[in-house]
């Protein structure tokens, strides 16, 4: 007869980090990070004519969602060392730049443009890496296609010489949509990947 030293002990709940890994690695969690990037995109696209805050308030929001579904999405079971430290950097940078937008929502168009040309030009680089050193990234290619429209994203945002609230708000808003269908792309093909690695249901006795 067993004593109560022999029974295992119950594990306690589940901590922090396992829910982070087991939220970030679903392919619902990338859904919703590249929701998060589509709809501000088209909600600028359609109002173009708002003014500078409401496009800075729009953005600084965008920008704070991508701060925390790259924050979780880094501590996914699947990410190694090197992606996960990227994908926390991205996520830091990420709310430095969402915050600096709603803290000075009045600011100057030429500002506003160095913020998010700045933030998508260091994130698209951090993506484009984790996509090179991670070899079994599932949708290694997509990540890698993100990473790098995030660079040019950046670069054109920064390079053009926009003079109106219009003119920025819609070409921030093309790019956000053209980033978010490409993170659609990466959701669902992370779905694809996880349902063929899922064991194959038991069969009924």
């Amino acid at each position: 007869m067993s004593t109560p030293t022999d029974i295992p002990p119950r594990h306690g709940p589940t901590d922090a980090q396992d829910v982070l890994g087991a939220l970030g690695g679903s392919w619902h969690w990338a859904l919703g990070f590249a929701l998060a990037t589509l709809i501000p995109g088209i909600l600028v696209l359609v109002w173009p004519d708002e003014t500078l805050r409401v496009l800075a308030v729009i953005i600084g929001l965008q920008l704070l969602l991508a701060g925390v579904f790259s924050f979780v999405r880094a501590f996914s079971r699947d990410a190694r060392q090197g992606g996960r430290l990227a994908g926390v950097l991205i996520a830091l940078v990420a709310v430095l730049a969402g915050v600096l937008c709603l803290r000075h929502p009045l600011q100057t168009i030429a500002v506003l443009s160095l913020i998010v040309g700045v933030y998508w030009v260091m994130a698209g680089l951090l993506t484009a890496f984790v996509a090179i050193a991670d070899r079994d990234l599932v949708h290694r290619g997509l990540t890698f296609a993100a990473g790098a429209l995030g660079v040019v994203a950046g670069i054109v945002v920064l390079g053009f010489p926009v003079q109106s609230a219009v003119a920025l708000a819609r070409l921030l808003g093309l790019w956000l949509v053209v980033l978010g269908a490409l993170e659609l792309a990466v959701a669902f093909a992370l779905r694809s990947a996880l349902r063929r690695a899922a064991p194959p249901a038991a069969g009924r006795d």
